[in-house]
């Protein structure tokens, strides 16, 4: 599987997360190119349907990134977004999906080596797993 070039769908909270990413970025950092950011305004903002969208579309791994608990700019966004991160784990498992496919991290606005650092680890990861089979699994059933 060393050919294997996963997509990772990462959501990142526009205040710390985003920022960290951008940091990242903008110091010459470098990192996987596997991951397509969503740029979201908060972490609690990622409906789980969001995420079953992009394992259905095709990535073979979801990361939602936001601030760290306490530094929410919206004060509680990041715990329902951790609420909604632990029932969406059991659910994705019922699916048959690992959950190691799916990862909840707090990376703020002067992290950018954390997240190139996340980023690289999360694709060695996922191509460790090899390809998501869930659209072929959803295609089937719908």
């Amino acid at each position: 599987m060393s050919n294997f070039e996963p997509t990772i769908v990462a959501f990142l909270c526009n205040w710390c997360s985003y920022t960290g990413a951008d940091l990242a970025g903008t110091s010459r950092l470098k990192y996987a190119y596997n991951i397509r950011i969503i740029r979201v305004m908060c972490s609690g903002r990622v409906e789980p349907t969001f995420v079953f969208k992009a394992f259905r579309e095709g990535a073979d791994g979801v990361l939602i990134c936001g601030c760290h608990p306490g530094d929410c700019h919206y004060h509680e966004g990041n715990y329902k977004c951790l609420r909604r991160f632990f029932l969406m784990q059991k659910y994705i498992e019922q699916m048959g999906i690992e959950p190691e496919r799916l990862r909840l991290e707090w990376i703020s606005a002067s992290e950018g080596k954390q997240f190139a650092t996340l980023a690289d680890e999360m694709t060695k990861i996922i191509q460790d797993l090899g390809p998501c089979k869930v659209k072929e699994v959803m295609d089937t059933v719908s």
